[in-house]
């Protein structure tokens, strides 16, 4: 994490709060893989029955790898549509920490759950796409891995007592879920 730019020696906590998980998931193609997340230490328990109750329905996650991979990077992560969760940075235009510098933040398929700022802007144009919010063939894992209000990933969180980014009422962030106890 250090070595890829994910952790820095001014995040808000330290290394021995996180926790590196392996978790399966279903990918695009159906196939089962295990991804990585790093959470913070009180939240790896509930993301673990997250991620399993998320692959006994089929959910599909595109991909799943640490944010270290992408250097930190948090466009390049999206832009690979990965899944990610710990990444000491602000939040996108503030000095404010992100919830994900905590370890309590998770981005799930961010291409086909876009960030949306106030103004309607879209920052990746593969996620143009998916402005329009509906399900049409849950078949297609591009179509199910959208995130809807009623959709089982979204109650799942929320049983969990997590917030989702879809909820938000001036911006819309469609591929966060935070947990803020």
């Amino acid at each position: 994490m250090i070595e890829g730019n994910s952790y820095k020696k001014d995040c808000p906590i330290e290394l021995n709060n996180l926790r590196y998980l392996n978790l399966s998931y279903i990918d695009f193609e159906g196939n089962t893989k295990i991804g990585e997340l790093i959470v913070h230490k009180d939240v790896s328990i509930e993301i673990v029955d997250i991620f399993k109750k998320l692959y006994e329905t089929k959910y599909p996650i595109y991909k799943m790898e640490l944010v270290s991979n992408y250097k930190g990077n948090d466009f390049d992560s999206i832009e690979a549509n990965n899944t990610s969760a710990y990444n000491c940075r602000n939040i996108e235009g503030t000095t404010k920490w992100s919830r994900h510098a905590y370890g309590k933040a998770i981005d799930i398929n961010p291409i086909q759950n876009p960030y949306i700022s106030k103004t309607g802007n879209i920052s990746h144009k593969e996620s143009l796409k998916y402005e329009k919010r509906a399900h049409i063939n849950l078949d297609n894992p591009n179509d199910k891995s959208m995130i809807l209000k009623d959709d089982y990933i979204v109650k799942v969180f929320k049983k969990y007592r997590w917030v989702w980014g879809g909820d938000w009422r001036t911006i819309k962030d469609y591929q966060h879920f935070d947990k803020r106890e």
